[in-house]
Order: structure tokens, then sequence, then C-alpha cells
């Protein structure tokens, strides 16, 4: 298999087909008429913006929904796919971007977790589970504790048991929905190389993901949806990127970033912090202004996301002091980080931004005093307006605004926690990596959503892991490593390469 997705060879019969998959919900078609094939040796990416039907293909594909209309093939023959064990059963294993890995359970417990266990003399034999689970890591090329608590895996590692969760099952069919979402680019390329194995081993693989550049580095095929409509397919090869992404919204995108303000000198400090240190992140010094974007670059466990969630009141500082609008600021929680002006976008919406209810149950989870009476609701219509108008001017994609949140896409259920989170006008506002796992064209949305608060007069600091994005979007950017803050770049002179070598701690 190449990255350019051509190949001499004759191509391989189809291991998974559909064909005219429809699905609706509510009367609202949400799949309609799709084929897909999927053949062993190839990495076929599945593409579109979030809300595309690209998760619904996933479920019918994976035995969560079985479609309306339409058939699902293995090898030829109709399947029909009623649960998880039984697409299981057929060799189909599906790694959703929240990863089911059970903390407290060894590696080797996770990777057979639902599987029948080896036993000696009535009880579990350990011994062999861990033999056979490091077996399983080895064909992936990875070399893991397998008596390790999953807890303490890194993002890559849990994703590596995953995966060898998915080979213990034999399966010939692997679904991967947005993997690289929470890796590094080191991490990136420790999983291409385990799917170039899993390849070459004759696995077919579905590849989704919003991240172009890799859907080229490791795509053999491609089917874009629009509207739950197939409006694009074909080799990765013969697809520019701006191609893909004129197929995916339908439309040649505007600029990606939003211009910056011209300089007007060194604006008010909205937020101060001094000697500010928690478990990874050392005496970190930072002021940011009313109206300026800061960005935070470094690597997984540099403290960047531990700097945010002190300022944001989701975890407590050992040491150091913090002022907002020149005022004392020693938040004990985020509601209380909330009530003085600060709000927080959490990296993990789902365990740590959303909870599970509908759509205006969540936008208005910041602003509860403004209708109810101790804990009873009394503005039941002025609260159902606020949420409509709040999910309505972020653009959230939905049914309905009682429609559950959790079976919103990624892009949508992001942009009701920032719903929820700028409902509440804060001074500073802060977010860790606002765009994983979202489309372009949301991303462009967000992008200029978080330059118009800071137009208005928000103090904002972003932490992510795309280069790029820190790059085009911030007034400053902030590299920390090891926990400390190293250096500071100004993006108009700083190029990718330049910031990657500094969160590395690496001369030129």
């Amino acid at each position: 298999m190449g990255s350019d997705g051509q190949s001499d060879d004759a191509p391989a019969a189809e291991r998974l087909t559909v064909r005219q998959a429809t699905k609706r919900f509510g009367g609202v078609t949400v799949l309609d008429g799709v084929d897909l094939a999927l053949r062993p040796g190839r990495v076929h990416a599945l593409l579109g913006e979030n809300g595309a039907g690209k998760s619904t293909l996933i479920k019918i594909l994976s035995g969560v929904l079985q479609p309306d209309d339409g058939t699902v093939s293995l090898d030829g023959e109709p399947v029909e796919l009623t649960t998880p064990a039984v697409a299981l059963h057929h060799g189909i294993a599906t790694l959703y971007q929240e990863l089911a890995i059970v903390p407290g359970l060894s590696v080797a417990e996770n990777i057979f977790l639902g599987r029948p266990l080896p036993t000696r003399a009535g009880l579990v034999h350990f011994a062999e589970l861990d033999r056979r689970a490091a077996v399983l890591l080895e064909r992936l090329g990875q070399h893991v504790d397998v008596g390790r608590d999953a807890s303490r895996l890194s993002p890559v590692e849990m994703t590596m048991t995953a995966i060898a969760r998915a080979l213990s099952t034999d399966a010939t069919v692997l679904i991967l929905d947005e993997p690289t979402a929470a890796l590094t680019d080191a991490e990136t390329s420790r999983l291409f190389e385990v799917i170039r194995r899993l390849v070459a081993d004759g696995v077919a693989v579905l590849y989704v993901s919003h991240r172009l550049e890799e859907v080229k580095a490791i795509a053999d095929d491609y089917t874009m949806l629009r509207n739950g409509r197939v409006v694009a397919g074909g080799l990765v090869g013969e697809a520019t990127i701006p191609e893909l992404v004129r197929a995916m919204v339908g439309r040649a995108m505007d600029a990606m970033f939003p211009d910056r303000p011209a300089s007007a000198g060194a604006p008010a400090a909205a937020l101060a912090i001094r000697g500010l240190t928690g478990r990874r992140a050392i005496e970190v010094d930072l002021e940011v202004g009313r109206g300026e974007i800061v960005g935070i670059a470094g690597l997984a466990g540099s403290g960047r996301s531990e700097l945010i969630r002190m300022i944001g009141g989701a975890q407590r500082p050992r040491h150091g002091t913090m002022t907002v609008g020149g005022q004392t600021y020693r938040p004990r929680s985020v509601a209380e980080a909330q009530a003085a002006g600060v709000g927080f976008v959490p990296q993990e919406r789902r365990a740590d931004g959303l909870v599970p209810d509908s759509i205006e149950r969540n936008v208005n989870l910041t602003t509860l005093s403004r209708f109810t009476h101790g804990r009873v609701l009394i503005a039941r219509r002025p609260a159902r307006r606020h949420a409509t108008g709040a999910a309505d001017d972020i653009g959230v994609r939905r049914r309905s605004i009682d429609q559950p949140v959790l079976t919103l896409s990624g892009g949508n259920q992001q942009k009701v926690v920032l719903a929820k989170t700028l409902a509440t006008h804060p001074t500073v506002l802060l977010l860790d990596e606002p765009t994983r796992g979202v489309d372009v064209g949301t991303k462009r949305e967000i992008y200029h959503l978080i330059r118009r608060r800071a137009d208005a007069g928000s103090a904002v600091i972003v932490v992510s892991s795309e280069l790029p994005e820190l790059l085009g979007l911030c007034d400053r950017i902030l590299v920390m490593h090891d926990g400390r803050a190293v250096s500071w770049h100004d993006p108009a002179s700083t190029t990718e390469h330049d910031l990657l070598l500094a969160c590395y701690r690496t001369a030129a």
C-alpha cells in the first residue's frame, strides 16, 4: 500500500460493501442512498463535515444501528449486523474517538475485555493472558508492559491497546474514528506504522478524520459525504486538499483564519499570573491583555493543559498568584471561575464539558440562575428562547433544541460547549484543543468566533496540538517544555518548523 493511492496490482475483491444505505430519525434523513466499498490491504478514508452522516454510517457498520433501507455485505454475501457483538463476530471492529479503556484493569485485561479468558484449575490464568496480550502487541510492533494499570497509559498506548483488542477478535475490517485526535505528531507516526502493518496483513481499514494532511499520508481511497449523500470519491492520490475541502463544504472556502487587528500598543491586562505551579507546570508567569489571543504550544506532558485548568478553576494550584481585571483571583471550582468572569472550554468535551441531557439543558447550564428560583424552573419559555438563540448564533446543527446532546456530531457537541461558555460573556476565555475532532468548515467558524470574542474585549488563551492553528489564529505564542514557560514567538515571523523545534528544545 502506498500513500499516493496508486497500485500496479489488480484491485482486491471487496471485503465489505454498503449499497444504498438510508437512515432516518424522526422524519429527518441523515443517510440517503450511500454506497461504500472496503478492500483488503487498503485504507479507505471516510470524509465529510460534522453532521454529514459519517457517525451514522459507522454505527451501521458496527451494529449499533440498522439501516432503514439498503444492504451490507461481507465477501459478497448480505449480512445483518444487528448488534456490535454480531459485527465483531463477522470480523468488524470499531475504535471510537472516546476509547473504551477501563482504568483499574491491566493492559492485558483491557485487551481481552468481553472475550473468553484462559483458565487453569477454574481460575483465570493471568500468565497466559499476559502472554497472549504481549503477542498481539508484538504484532503491532509495540512493547508495552501488559500488567500495567491502563489508567497510566499515554494516549497512543491507549490507542494501541484498543487496536490489540480488535485483533483479539480476528478482525479483518478495522474502523478508526478520529484515531489521532488526542495524539502528537510523533504518536501519529507510530499509529501510521501500525496501520501499515495491519494493511500489509490484509486488513481493510476505514479511516475517519478531519485532518486532510493525514488522509493524504495514509489513505488509498476516499468517500466524501455531504448532507447524508455521497458527493465525491476515488483515489486519494488524485485529489488535492483544496479539491477535498471544496467537495466537503460544497463551495470554495474563504480565508481559514480571520485577519489579525492592527497593533494598538500593549492592551490592558485582563489576566496576570505569577509563579503558578501545579503537579506539572512550574513557576509560570503570564499576562494576557483584553482583545488578545495568546496560544500555548508544547508537547504532551509539557504542562500546557494543566496551566489553563488551574486558571479555569478545574485544578487547584500548589502555589502562585492570579488576578483578573486587577482583582485577586483564587477559584476553587469552575463555577467560581465562571462567576469571576473566566470561561473554560475543556479538552475532553464529553467527560468534562457536557451532561447526558438535551441541547437546551446543556446550553443553559451556565445561566440557570436567570431562569430558576432555587431548584425550580420558573422561566421555561425564556430558558428555551435563550438556548435556541445561543445554539443558532454558533451554528449548532440539530433536529430540535430537545435533541440529546450526545447524539450530535463531534463538531456540534463542541459548539454546544462553546455556546454554554460564551453565554456568560467571559472576560477571560480559556480554550483547550478547541477544534479537536471537528471538520474544516467548523474549524473556520470556531476561529472566526474566537477572534470576534477577542475583538469584543475578552482575553483569550488557546492550547492546541496543531501548530498551524496557533500560527494562524494567535497574536502571541508561548512554548512550554517540561512544565516551564520557555519562549515567546511572534506568529508573523515564526514558521511551524521553528515552533516545533522550540517545543522539543532543539537547536535549528
